[in-house]
C-alpha cells in the first residue's frame, strides 16, 4: 500500500491539532468534509493520494501532548467536542508517539518565551539542527513505509531574517551551513534545507520569510520537491481577496481600506511583538496594493485580545469614491476559528504536493496561489484568478493523462 508522509512542524499547535482530529475523524467514517477543496468535484478524475492514506508525524518544541491540546482547543473555542476528542484519543496517541522534539534556532524572544518550551530544542549549530531533522524525517518514512513526505510549516510566526549573501544562492547556503555561520538561519530556513535533503516536499503555511529564500526554493527544485507558499489564507484576506476586485470591476475608486484584526491564543501572543507582527503585516497587507493600485490608502493593525482565543475577529472600512465624486463606505466584521479554516487548506496542500511529486512536477506549485495570502512569486492576488489558475492547471493535468480525451 502506498501512503504518504505528513511531517507537522508545531504538530501540537492549534492548527496542527484540527488538522490530527480532523483527519482522524474522517478515516474513522465521519462523512462531513466542508472545507476541503480536495473533496469537490473540481478534482473528479484526478489521482490525489486518498485522505484513508495519509500518515501524521511532526516536531514540536512545547511540551505537552496531542490529548493536552485537543482538550485546550475544546474548553477555548469548543471547535473539537469532547464526543469527537473521545472517539479519537487512541489516534491522537498513535501520532503522540510519531512526535518528535523540535528545534529552535534564532527563534528570536518572543518564541523563546512561550510557555512550555523544552530547553532540548534549543539548537547553536545549523549543521547539526539539519542532521536531526533530516534522521527523524528518514525514520519517519522507514520506519511507516512511506511513498512520499509532504512537511508543512505551522510553526509561531518568526521575524524578518536579515539579509544575507548567501540567502541568493543555494550552494553558498550549504556552504555557510557546513561551516556552522549562524546568521543566514532561522528554523524555518533549516526545516526547509532538510526537507530538500530527504526529498520531502515542502509547504511554508506561516508568513515566516526565512523559509523560502531563493536558495532554500533553489535547493527544493534542484532535488525534485514540490513546494509551495507563503501564509495560508484562512480569514480577513480571503474576504478581501475576494472584495477588492469587485471595486476595480465596477471602476470605483477606493480611497482607504483600513483593516483591524483581533487575536488571542499563542497566535497572537506571538504577534504582539513587533517584529514577528511587522512580518504578519506585511503578509497580510500587500494584496490591496497589487489588486487596485499604490494609490490606497492601506494600513493593517493586529492586537492581541487573550480573551478571544482561536476565535479571530477582523473589521475592515473600505472609504470609495463612485460616479460624481460622491464619497461612500463599505465595512464588514469577519469572525471565524482560525484553526477550522486553516486544518483542510493544510490537508488539500499535503495532497496536491504529494500528487506533484508522483507526477514528476517538482519546484514551486504556483497553481496553489489560491491557498496563500503572499502567494510565492506570484502578481495573482484576487481570488478568481487564482482560482481560475488551479482549474487550468487541473485541465491540463487531464489533458496528459489522457491526450485523446476520452471519458
Amino acid at each position: 500500500m502506498s501512503r504518504t508522509g505528513v511531517w507537522l512542524v508545531g504538530a501540537r499547535g492549534g492548527v496542527s491539532t484540527t488538522v490530527i482530529a480532523g483527519l482522524a475523524a474522517i478515516q474513522q467514517g465521519r462523512k462531513d468534509r466542508v472545507g476541503l477543496l480536495t473533496e469537490t468535484s473540481l478534482f473528479e478524475n484526478c489521482d490525489l493520494p486518498p485522505l484513508d492514506d495519509l500518515i501524521i508525524g511532526g516536531h514540536e518544541v512545547r511540551e505537552g501532548s496531542l490529548l493536552d491540546s485537543a482538550r485546550a482547543i475544546c474548553a477555548d473555542s469548543g471547535s473539537l467536542g469532547h464526543e469527537l476528542i473521545a472517539e479519537i484519543a487512541t489516534t491522537l496517541e498513535q501520532v503522540d508517539s510519531r512526535i518528535r522534539p523540535g528545534i529552535l534556532f534564532n527563534a528570536g524572544k518572543a518564541i523563546l518565551s512561550l510557555e512550555g518550551i523544552r530547553s532540548d530544542c534549543v539548537e547553536q549549530d545549523p549543521a547539526q539542527a539539519v542532521a536531526r531533522i533530516e534522521q527523524d524525517l528518514r525514520e519517519f518514512r522507514t520506519e511507516n513505509d512511506l511513498s512520499g513526505v509532504v512537511v508543512v510549516n505551522l510553526s509561531s510566526t518568526e521575524a524578518a531574517l536579515p539579509p544575507h549573501p548567501s540567502h541568493g544562492c543555494a550552494e553558498e547556503l550549504l556552504q555557510q551551513l557546513a561551516q556552522g555561520t549562524t546568521e543566514p538561519f532561522r528554523s524555518s530556513t533549516l526545516y526547509a534545507i532538510a526537507a530538500a535533503q530527504v526529498g520531502a516536499s515542502f509547504v511554508n503555511f506561516t508568513p515566516s520569510p526565512a523559509a523560502l529564500l531563493p536558495a532554500t526554493c533553489q535547493l527544493l527544485e534542484e532535488q525534485g520537491c514540490p513546494f509551495a507558499g507563503s501564509d495560508g489564507k484562512t480569514g480577513e484576506t480571503l474576504v478581501k481577496s475576494a472584495l477588492a476586485p469587485m471595486f476595480f470591476q465596477r471602476a470605483l475608486k477606493v480611497l482607504s481600506w483600513q483593516g483591524y484584526n483581533m487575536l488571542g491564543d499563542r497566535d497572537g501572543e506571538i504577534l504582539s511583538c513587533s517584529e514577528n507582527r511587522q512580518t504578519k503585516i506585511e503578509s497580510k497587507g500587500e494584496l490591496i496594493k497589487k489588486i487596485l493600485g499604490e494609490d490606497v490608502h492601506s494600513q493593517v493593525s493586529i492586537d492581541y485580545v487573550p480573551s478571544l482565543g482561536d476565535n479571530k475577529t477582523a473589521w475592515d472600512l473600505i472609504h470609495f469614491e463612485g460616479f460624481l465624486g460622491h464619497r461612500m463606505t463599505m465595512q464588514f466584521t469577519w469572525q471565524g476559528c482560525d484553526a477550522v479554516l486553516a486544518a483542510p487548506l493544510v490537508l488539500d496542500l499535503c495532497r496536491l504536493m504529494e500528487w506533484a511529486r508522483q507526477r514528476g512536477d517538482a519546484g514551486l506549485q504556483q497553481h496553489c496561489g489560491l491557498f496563500f495570502k503572499s502567494p510565492h512569486q506570484s502578481e495573482i492576488y484576487d481570488l478568481s484568478s487564482q482560482f481560475q489558475a488551479l482549474t487550468d492547471y487541473l485541465q491540463s493535468c487531464r489533458q496528459q493523462a489522457d491526450p485523446s480525451g476520452s471519458p
